[in-house]
């Protein structure tokens, strides 16, 4: 059970998965298992959650996939960011930077100019 409430989920998915793509090209229970162990157990993302996810990224143009034969001989469906994908990252950063900072001085309580 994660403890992301599912609308936090949901404002965070895209975010992350580009993210997480910027680094490389990656398939789905890649992506899960990398979120999974990025969170240190915390968040624990499932098929019917990340590939309806995906698909909106696609025809968002944030991504592209591509069908591929891995090492071990199944196929699978690879992901990859796009240029607009990149650009919508940038602006997503920016966003939750602010957010985080605002969190933070909020949360702060030696801040009292607030």
């Amino acid at each position: 059970m994660s403890p992301l409430s599912k609308d936090l989920t949901a404002a965070s998915s895209i975010p992350l998965i580009l993210s997480i793509l910027n680094r490389g090209e990656s398939y789905g229970y890649e992506i899960i298992n990398l979120v999974h162990l990025l969170s240190d157990g915390a968040i624990q993302w499932t098929d019917g959650m990340l590939y309806p996810v995906l698909h909106k990224m696609e025809q968002r143009g944030y991504v592209t996939s591509e069908w591929k034969k891995a090492d071990t001989g199944r196929k699978r469906k690879y992901y990859r960011i796009t240029p607009k994908g990149k650009k919508q990252l940038v602006k997503d950063r920016a966003a939750w930077s602010l957010i985080i900072s605002i969190f933070n001085k909020v949360w702060d309580p030696t801040k009292t100019s607030i």
